[in-house]
């Protein structure tokens, strides 16, 4: 069993556990990761180039390591993965950022677009990633859209062994993006959040190939429905969004075969990740489903400057003892 998490009365807003998650107040300071991180241009097939940041734990050995997925417009630099980084790094442990394509910074790097479809690229990412490890366990953590990204490169390590993973963790995982997508449209906060990323995260990509693209009849949409809509019937892949969130919606048998043990970590009061999406899910006898009455959408914080609980649940499959759960 594992432990409940119980935050303060005042932390019990699911809005305010979701907005801290993201708040650069928490990691703030000095950065003890800057001296010991490189940045690293991953190119994989098709000469896709993904980025990536590895920083490797202090003294010439490591306890093992943790890749990190981040979430929709989110990116290595995210504070939940910046936050989760120095922790484990803190704490002996090797991190691997990788950003999606046309997230973070890297939006240059392909003159194609980021689609939730494209598992091939970020699978050979977190299989080029986990390579560098100097011993112990690999887990591999995603959170939100990197959390269904994760559950899929679970999945298809039954089937395509390329690489080792020891443990997968998966907090707040869009099961179905259909429906997260409009339960964001739908809050008043992360409507608008997204919103203004996503738009910025289009006029940067146009920018930069002008000779591609021209997203102005969707920079003039009011949501990211419509947005999606419109640019999958542009790009000619799909017929609809609807046939495009088909293509990553993580249906309720799909883990069931899955080797890696998995650990999935979900709010009952997460405002973008609905949780009934989660009822009837089968799992295996290695994963466990979480599924707390608090914590928001990444959230899980105990303080403004503490550990979260997932963090601390890490530590806890990765082992003190070095070995994995």
């Amino acid at each position: 069993m594992s432990r409940v998490f119980l935050p303060p009365r005042y932390l019990r807003s699911p809005s305010l556990q979701t907005v801290l998650s993201s708040l650069r107040l928490r990691v703030l300071g000095r950065d003890p990761l800057a001296g010991a991180t490189r940045e690293i241009i991953l190119t994989l097939a098709g000469g896709v180039r993904l980025q990536g940041f590895h920083s490797q734990a202090p003294g010439g050995s490591s306890r093992g390591m943790a890749i990190l997925i981040h979430g929709w417009e989110g990116s290595a630099r995210s504070t939940y993965i910046l936050h989760t980084s120095r922790f484990l790094h803190a704490r002996g442990f090797d991190v691997f950022r990788l950003n999606l394509r046309d997230h973070g910074e890297s939006h240059g790097l392909n003159e194609g677009l980021f689609y939730g479809t494209l598992l091939d690229e970020v699978f050979e990412g977190v299989s080029r990633a986990a390579s560098l490890n100097r011993g112990g366990p690999v887990v591999l953590a995603g959170f939100s859209l990197g959390g269904n990204f994760a559950l899929r490169i679970a999945m298809r390590l039954g089937e395509d062994p390329a690489f080792r993973l020891d443990h997968v963790l998966a907090v707040s995982p869009a099961l179905n993006p259909a429906k997260a997508t409009d339960a964001i449209d739908g809050h008043p906060l992360l409507g608008p959040y997204f919103m203004k990323k996503w738009k910025r995260s289009l006029r940067l990509k146009q920018e930069l190939f002008p000779h591609l693209y021209d997203f102005t009849p969707m920079l003039a949409m009011g949501s990211i429905r419509g947005i999606t809509e419109a640019l999958i019937r542009r790009s000619g892949i799909y017929h609809s969004a609807d046939e495009y969130f088909q293509g990553y919606t993580l249906k309720a048998d799909a883990l069931r075969g899955t080797p890696v043990p998995v650990t999935i970590v979900h709010a009952k009061d997460d405002p973008a990740v609905p949780v009934e999406d989660f009822s009837g899910l089968l799992i295996a006898s290695n994963h466990r489903l979480i599924i707390h009455n608090y914590g928001g959408h990444n959230g899980f914080l105990y303080g403004i400057w503490a550990p979260s609980w997932y963090e601390q649940e890490m530590m806890q499959i990765l082992g003190h003892d070095g070995g994995v759960r």
